[in-house]
C-alpha cells in the first residue's frame, strides 16, 4: 500500500512537472494564434463563441469532459482569458493549465488523505475540505499573480515605447510600419509589448480592421493606459489629426504616472515592512538585550538565596 501511495505521488508530481514545462516553453506565433482568433472569434467576443466539440487530440477531448460538468465551460473561458492576459496563447495552453489545476487537487486531496489515515470523523472531513480549498485555488492564485506581472511589465515598458513609436511617426512611416519597427528595435528590451505591438499589425495584414485589433489588444491585456493608447489612435486615425505630437505629449503623461506609483510604492514600504519588524526583528531585539541581563538577576538571585 505504501509502495503504490509513493508511486501515485510520483506519477502526480511528474505529470505536473510535465504540463508547467509545456505550458511555459512553447513559443507564442502571434500571426497564427490571432489569424485563429479572427476565425473564431472566441476571444474578442465570448458570448458568440462556439461550443466545445469532442475529439482533436487528447488535450481537446479532455477539455470537452470539462466543460460538461457544471460550471466547467464558464471557469475554462474565465480560466483562457486569464491565460491570454498572462501573455501565455498558446493553443496547449488552456488544456495544460486544467491538466495541472486537476492533478493538484488530486495531489492535495491524496496527501491529505494520506496525512489523516489514522484520524476518522469531523478531523478527517476538515482536513480533506482544507485540501480541496488549497489545491483548488492555489493554481488560480498563481495564475492572477501572472497575469499582475505581465500587466506590470506592459506598463513599465509603454512610456519608452510609445515615446519611440512617436519619433518613428515623425520620420513619415505609416503607423503600421512604425509599430513593426518599434517591435522589433524592443523585442530585446521589452518583449511583452513588443509582441502584443507585432500581433496587433498582423492582425491587420491579415484583413482585421484596425479599430477591432486595438479593441483585441485591449481586451488581451486589461490594461488602462493601453486603452487610453489604443483609442487615441483610433480617434487620431478616424478625425486626422497629427498622431505624432499626440503621441509624445502621451508618453510624458505615462512617465509622470509610473514616477507617482513608484512613489506611491515607496510610501506603502514603511506599512509593509512594520509587520516582518514586530513579528521577526523585535522578538530578537529583546531576546539579544533582555536575556543577558535576565541571566545575570537571576544568578544573583541564587547566590543570595543559598545558605551561607
Amino acid at each position: 500500500m505504501l509502495v503504490l501511495f509513493f508511486a501515485l505521488v510520483f506519477a502526480t508530481v511528474a505529470a505536473l512537472l510535465w504540463s508547467g514545462l509545456l505550458l511555459f516553453q512553447s513559443q507564442e506565433d502571434p500571426l497564427r494564434d490571432r489569424l485563429e482568433e479572427l476565425q473564431a472569434h472566441a476571444i474578442a467576443n465570448p458570448a458568440r463563441a462556439p461550443r466545445r466539440r469532442a475529439g482533436g487530440g487528447l488535450l481537446n477531448s479532455f477539455l470537452f469532459l470539462v466543460s460538461l460538468v457544471p460550471g466547467g465551460e464558464d471557469w475554462l473561458r474565465r480560466s483562457e482569458r486569464e491565460l491570454s492576459q498572462a501573455g501565455i496563447r498558446t493553443k496547449e495552453s488552456l488544456a495544460l493549465y486544467a491538466v495541472g489545476n486537476l492533478l493538484f487537487l488530486a495531489a492535495a486531496l491524496a496527501g491529505m488523505a494520506w496525512v489523516q489515515r489514522n484520524n476518522s470523523g469531523v478531523t478527517l472531513l476538515t482536513g480533506m475540505v482544507a485540501a480541496f480549498v488549497l489545491g483548488w485555488l492555489l493554481p488560480q492564485q498563481v495564475l492572477h499573480r501572472l497575469v499582475k506581472r505581465y500587466r506590470r511589465r506592459l506598463q513599465e515598458a509603454l512610456p519608452d515605447t510609445v515615446d519611440m513609436l512617436g519619433i518613428v511617426l515623425g520620420t513619415g512611416l505609416a503607423l503600421d510600419q512604425a509599430m513593426l519597427r518599434v517591435s522589433e528595435e524592443m523585442q530585446y528590451i521589452y518583449p511583452q509589448l513588443a509582441g502584443e505591438f507585432y500581433t496587433v499589425v498582423m492582425q491587420v495584414k491579415a484583413g482585421q480592421e484596425r479599430s477591432v485589433a486595438f479593441q483585441q489588444l485591449v481586451r488581451r491585456t486589461g490594461v488602462e493606459d493601453i486603452k487610453s493608447l489604443a483609442a487615441m489612435i483610433v480617434q487620431s486615425e478616424r478625425f486626422g489629426t497629427s498622431l505624432a505630437h499626440a503621441l509624445k505629449v502621451y508618453a510624458d503623461a505615462l512617465r509622470t504616472r509610473r514616477r507617482l506609483r513608484a512613489e506611491a510604492a515607496l510610501g506603502r514600504a514603511g506599512i509593509k515592512m512594520l509587520f516582518p519588524i514586530v513579528i521577526f526583528i523585535l522578538p530578537v531585539l529583546f531576546v539579544i538585550t533582555l536575556a543577558p541581563g535576565l541571566l545575570s538577576v537571576l544568578e544573583n538571585l541564587q547566590l543570595i538565596g543559598r545558605p551561607r
